[in-house]
């Protein structure tokens, strides 16, 4: 079509680099990140078999051999995710949140059959379920938001124009105080 201009971003186009909300994505990815280490090591000091349906018991919940490999390689990412920091962590905990919470959906189905391959009980699937929502939380963090101030980086970032007006409004405002500065009150002389 003629005339109508397609606008395309990726996301990662659309977010500043560097910015202070970068300590929130940091902080989740490493919570996150070291408690599913904990727990696959924690899976592995038990010798339970690679794909046994039934598993042991670790911290509460149902492990085996493949879910303390799964739960060390996803912890392992996002501890990765919280050294990148920035933009990368954000959407790292966003992408694993949804995905631990369509898990808990998948392993929800598979309770009690055969094909329970990571030998998951009902307090794995809320640990799913739990995880993944704090994943997304952290990952979303003023990030998404139909009323983001207008000082936050990714409203900025998205609003480039109406942004740069009110930068230049400010620093025309500052210049002013600048150059007349308000009158102190109970100074002599200053009014």
């Amino acid at each position: 079509m003629k005339g109508i201009k397609v606008q395309t971003r990726r996301l990662e186009e659309e977010l500043p680099v560097d910015h202070r909300l970068s300590q929130v994505y940091r902080v989740g990815a490493g919570l996150m990140g070291l408690v599913l280490v904990t727990f696959g090591i924690l899976g592995f000091t038990n010798n339970i078999p690679f794909l046994s349906t039934h598993g042991d018991t670790v911290a509460g919940l149902n492990t085996n051999g493949a879910l303390s490999t799964l739960s060390v390689v996803v912890g392992a990412l996002l501890l990765v995710g919280m050294v990148i920091g920035g933009n990368t962590a954000s959407t790292l905990n966003m992408v694993l949140g949804i995905l631990f919470i369509v898990s808990g959906f998948v392993n929800l189905a598979l309770l009690d059959t055969g094909n329970n391959f990571l030998a998951f009980h009902m307090s794995n699937v809320i640990f799913s379920f739990l995880v993944g929502l704090m994943l997304m939380v952290f990952g979303m963090y003023g990030r998404v938001s139909t009323t983001l101030p207008h000082n936050n980086p990714y409203w900025r970032q998205r609003h480039p124009e109406q942004a740069a007006r009110e930068a230049e409004a400010a620093r025309a405002i500052a210049a002013g105080r600048q150059r007349h500065p308000l009158p102190r009150r109970g100074v002599p002389g200053t009014g």
